[in-house]
């Protein structure tokens, strides 16, 4: 692929995520977020050719949207969906979050989950053991009301959101501790005698576009409940390596993480050594990590039908509220208040 047609490819994708004709400043202002310098003068340019090509059009006084032509040109290059997007994506993430876990203040990643108003009064009941069983990621939760936006997320009339803490939270927090984290695969981990007891299905970050866990539970494979209540049954969890000498520092870190409800590792390997028969190299430590959609699961094997998109967007971690306070916070928002 051209260079030019990647920028412009990039642009229609920006332009697709917005609800609003989009301004060339503004277009320019997402490129960059995005690592993608362009003058306002030459996203203009960029411009005036998409709209030649009528994948844009041009509206009065507010800038540009895309149009039904432009759509199917992002459905037809799929450039966002290729294989190993997902590895390119966490890494991605995991650089801007600026979440500073001494001071507990910055930027979480997080799943963003879409569940009927008319569920809401069940919720916390589902959930909750799952929480206390600590078979997810941290103990702490947001909740957005209809018409709040995370990321690309709107929550429509009708649902409400909730936000789980993402398990890349944890690639982030090492990241500016100066630790590489390299995230291997999402799995379907067995859970025997409430103990991890084996990988029972993998799917490889870097040869998939979709999260792993979205998968198992949309499929029905998760049976989160049953792990979290009777101690045996399969749950979402990530396959992590760091470096061998950064172990007593992750294990600090990770305690304090714990502390203020952002734990999530749930087995730590040795040096070398595979770790639930996942062959680790020399100079690496396994981790598993809990999955963030976890808890969410529990609702869907409830027959509860959720609407769940992984790696939605960055909040505030003041945004977060204990689990335990989730039940009041559902009840203010069926209340109206």
């Amino acid at each position: 692929m051209e260079k030019t047609d990647a920028k412009r490819l990039l642009i229609l994708k920006i332009l697709s995520e917005e609800d609003e004709p989009l301004s060339s400043q503004v277009i320019k202002e997402r490129l960059q977020e995005r690592g993608t310098a362009l003058s306002e003068r030459t996203v203009r340019f960029h411009m005036l050719a998409l709209d030649k090509a009528g994948l844009t059009e041009y509206k009065e006084k507010k800038g540009r949207y895309l149009t039904a032509a432009g759509h199917k040109e992002i459905a037809r290059n799929q450039v966002y969906d290729r294989v190993g997007f997902l590895s390119s994506r966490i890494d991605e993430l995991s650089y801007q979050m600026n979440f500073d876990w001494k001071k507990r203040k910055g930027t979480v990643l997080v799943n963003v989950s879409l569940v009927p108003l008319e569920n809401s009064s069940v919720v916390y009941h589902l959930i909750a053991p799952v929480f206390e069983s600590g078979l997810t990621m941290g103990q702490k939760v947001a909740v957005f009301r209809p018409g709040d936006k995370i990321g690309d997320t709107l929550v429509p009339p009708g649902y409400f959101g909730l936000g789980t803490v993402c398990s890349i939270t944890l690639n982030g927090v090492f990241l500016s501790c100066g630790i590489p984290v390299t995230s291997v695969f999402g799995g379907l981990l067995e859970v025997s005698g409430s103990r991890p007891d084996r990988f029972a299905a993998i799917i490889n970050y870097n040869g998939t576009s979709v999260d792993p866990l979205e998968v198992y539970i949309s499929s029905g494979m998760t049976d989160c409940r049953g792990a979290s209540e009777a101690g045996h049954g399969f749950i979402g969890a990530s396959f992590r390596e760091i470096p061998a000498g950064s172990l007593d520092q992750v294990t600090e870190i990770h305690g304090k993480l714990t502390e203020m409800g952002l734990g999530g590792i749930l087995k730590i390997g040795y040096s070398g050594h595979s770790l639930l028969d996942i062959p680790v190299a020399d100079g690496r430590i396994g981790l598993i990590t809990a999955g963030g959609l976890n808890s969410i699961s529990a609702l869907t094997e409830a027959d509860i039908p959720v609407k769940s998109k992984a790696l939605s967007g960055m909040i505030e971690y003041d945004q977060l509220i204990m689990y335990t306070d989730l039940y009041s916070a559902l009840s203010q928002i069926r209340s109206g208040s």
